[in-house]
Order: C-alpha cells, then sequence, then structure tokens
C-alpha cells in the first residue's frame, strides 16, 4: 500500500516538473516558405504570429486565413507530441502496467 502511494506522489511530482518543462517550451509552425509563421508554447497558447509584408493585402485574405490556419496546427502538433513524448518518458519510469 504504501509503495503504491509512494508511485502516486512521484507521478504527481514528475506531472508538475513536465508541466514547468513544457511551459518553457516553444513551439514554431510555418507556411510558404517561413513568410507565415505562428509559435506555440509548451501549454499551447500563442506566442507570435508573423506574416510577411507581400501578403498583407485584400486580394491575398483567403489565402492568409488559409495559411495560418495551416501554421497555427502545425505548431499545435509540435507541442502535442512533445508533450506525449515527455509523458511516455515520466509514465514508462513507473512501472505502472498500461502506462
Amino acid at each position: 500500500m504504501f509503495d503504491k502511494a509512494k508511485k502516486l506522489w512521484d507521478l504527481q511530482s514528475k506531472a508538475r516538473k513536465l508541466q514547468a518543462e513544457l511551459k518553457e517550451m516553444e513551439f514554431t509552425g510555418e507556411e510558404l516558405g517561413g513568410k507565415v509563421k505562428v509559435t506555440l508554447s509548451g501549454e499551447q497558447r500563442v506566442i507570435a504570429v508573423e506574416i510577411d509584408d507581400s501578403l498583407v493585402s485584400i486580394e491575398e485574405k483567403d489565402s492568409l486565413i488559409k495559411f495560418l490556419s495551416q501554421a497555427f496546427s502545425s505548431a499545435v502538433k509540435k507541442s502535442q507530441q512533445a508533450a506525449a513524448n515527455k509523458t511516455k518518458e515520466v509514465m514508462g519510469g513507473l512501472g505502472i502496467p498500461g502506462l
């Protein structure tokens, strides 16, 4: 019983550490050869959006929206993958079946 409680305590401690590590990480998604960039934190919050001046015009609005969406998706995917990898590292070290 004590061993399980200790593992749970260790898991909570590692989860807090993981959360702090992810908070410090940044992920950038790019489209159009870097003309559209979106940067997210490890908490999946938008840090920055960059749009090359050559893309800012009324005629390009629909394309800009499309590429922004793709850049956001790319950054979120990178952030989620890093979170999954870190979580797997933490969970794998606990020796709990199924995790």
